[in-house]
């Protein structure tokens, strides 16, 4: 009786499954559930799927021409592709979108793009119902008519437009075109190019930092990267003449990075210290923020962001609008922090410690310096850590504290801000590594470093004075050790390093969590670039170390 029983439960469950398939099957093909089982099939993607593209053109000076086409039917991507250089020509890509439950039998979904003079070559053999359709500025679409293509992954649902022959889409399931659109020479400055996706974007989920099982944790800090929407022209050059004469910006910059992330054993977090975009140069924000990232997320490297006072200078992106796409990237750690105190992109990130505990055993806090003063008439210069920061920094801290305690384990914390702290200037600090320029911090003092060691931070690092590269300590009144500030040097091409012949370079931080000890150093781009130059332990047994060897 009980293999009876077993046997049939055994035969309607193959058929339930049977069954399934079945109606999966029509249904992708001639949609024969409602809508409502349908998205709940698990093939299903739900969302809008690209049935149409269009490019428009219109001049300033012909009141009859118009880069709009009904918004009812059509979405424009809000990115001139002359990027304003058109002198009195705009252009624009627009698609229609549909919801995918909403498509009809007639309707079309688009399931390749490309761009050309010439049809593109149909590759393998494939149905010969889908044929590539020309379009304006060189794009040619292929779409299908089979019903249930919408849930294919061929189907393309979203378009995007970047710019410059080195951009690149860093964002899952993205991919660019890599010719540039056809526009004329007016709108070849820029090349504008198309990047695709194809499906429903995966979730982005945020990496979890942890200390390796041998106790150590390495953290690259990369400053003044200062890319633009193309590959950027080059500044104070070192040395010069170098690659007979060829100097890119952005793709020299960006592969000493590069290089340095596959030789240093893969870093287990880098820290972007701020002027990653260069706002004059990069009217698309987006394409430089792509390319900064790129080459962290191609790693799995988890990475975390904070401005300078030329990220936002461009005219495309605002400071909140950058944030917003830097935290939706792949491995990014980067926040915008709370919306009640000045500010965007102060935050703070835990490294758990080793072991299985759950427990930080290290606080990174990063904060926006701002950029230039508010009140040049009395402090002019550049802008100041606020007191609502510097509030919530002290709040942050203490709570975090009593989180941490009762632990055997050694906790350390650490801060990083782009702007220099008016301390940084005192000629009595002791100090390891070059000083070349004036150090260029707020007139007005907030006092800000006086929280950092209230609070037990023991190192502070910025950027901003790209030939600066040295680590200064600050003492106590009694004279002891209280905060190591350090600078990390200019990275980047595309902003200025003219001092005493400056290489570029960038700062590593080593932490050895067994001895509570961070030794830093840094790596150049050019000359000694397998050294370790000005190595230095700054901090021993969780505590502000002293210096040895001073320059």
């Amino acid at each position: 009786m009980a293999r009876r029983i077993t046997r049939t439960i055994t035969q309607l469950a193959i058929a339930g499954i049977g069954a399934f398939f079945i109606v999966w099957f029509l249904d992708s093909r001639y949609r024969v559930l409602p809508a409502r089982l349908h998205n709940a099939l698990p093939a299903h993607h739900p969302g809008m799927v690209i049935v149409d593209i269009s490019v428009t053109k219109c001049s300033s000076i012909n009141p009859l021409s118009s880069c709009k086409l009904n918004p009812a039917v059509w979405h424009r991507v809000e990115k001139d592709l002359y990027l304003d250089h058109g002198w009195v020509s705009s252009a624009y890509i627009h698609i229609r979108r549909k919801k995918e439950e909403e498509l009809l039998p007639e309707d079309k979904v688009v399931i390749d793009i490309s761009v050309g003079k010439l049809v593109p070559s149909s590759g393998e053999k494939g149905d010969d119902t889908e044929k590539w359709e020309p379009r304006e500025a060189g794009i040619w679409v292929k779409r299908s008519g089979k019903a249930g293509e919408s849930d294919s992954d061929r189907v393309i649902t979203s378009v995007d437009v970047l710019f410059g022959a080195d951009a690149v889409d860093p964002r899952n399931g993205w991919k660019v075109i890599g010719t540039p659109l056809l526009l004329g020479s007016s709108g070849e400055m820029h090349e504008p190019r198309l990047s695709i996706r194809r499906g429903n974007p995966p979730e982005t989920k945020k990496p979890v930092l942890k200390i390796r099982e041998n106790g150590k944790f390495k953290i690259l800090q990369v400053s003044d990267l200062h890319l633009s929407t193309g590959t950027g022209e080059c500044r104070d050059e070192e040395p010069k003449g170098y690659n007979n004469g060829k100097c890119e910006a952005d793709p020299r910059t960006l592969e000493f990075i590069e290089r340095l992330l596959d030789e240093e054993d893969k870093p287990d977090l880098v820290i972007l210290s701020g002027d990653q975009v260069n706002g004059e140069s990069a009217p698309d924000t987006q394409t430089a923020i792509f390319k900064y990232a790129q080459p962290f997320i191609e790693r799995k490297i988890p990475f975390a962001t904070i401005f300078g006072n030329h990220d936002d200078e461009g005219p495309s992106l605002s400071r909140k609008e950058q944030m917003a796409l830097i935290e939706s990237l792949p491995y990014s750690l980067s926040e915008a922090g709370p919306a009640d105190i000045d500010g965007v992109g102060n935050y703070y990130i835990e490294i758990l410690a080793r072991g299985s505990s759950g427990h930080s055993a290290v606080t990174i806090y990063l904060l926006d310096t701002h950029a230039y003063s508010p009140d040049k008439r009395s402090y002019d210069g550049y802008d100041w850590i606020k007191k609502t920061q510097i509030e919530w920094f002290r709040k942050t801290a203490q709570g975090l504290k009593k989180a941490h305690a009762g632990y055997s384990y050694t906790h350390m914390n650490l801060a990083f801000i782009h702007i220099p702290l008016p301390e940084y200037a005192i000629a009595t600090n002791s100090r390891k590594g070059e000083s070349r320029e004036r150090v260029t911090a707020p007139s007005f003092n907030s006092h800000f470093r006086d929280a950092l060691v209230d609070e037990g931070v023991v190192m502070v690092s910025c950027g901003h004075d790209h030939a600066n590269e040295y680590c200064a300590l600050s003492r106590h009144e009694n004279d002891l050790p209280a905060l190591w500030m350090c600078y990390a040097g200019g990275s980047g091409f595309g902003g200025y390093g003219g001092y005493g012949g400056y290489h570029r370079r960038v700062r590593f931080f080593e932490l050895d969590m067994n001895e509570g000890r961070i030794t830093t150093y840094k790596r150049v781009e050019y000359g000694e670039i397998n050294k370790r130059i000005d190595e230095q332990i700054i901090v021993e047994g969780g505590k502000p170390a002293e210096l040895v060897n001073e320059n």
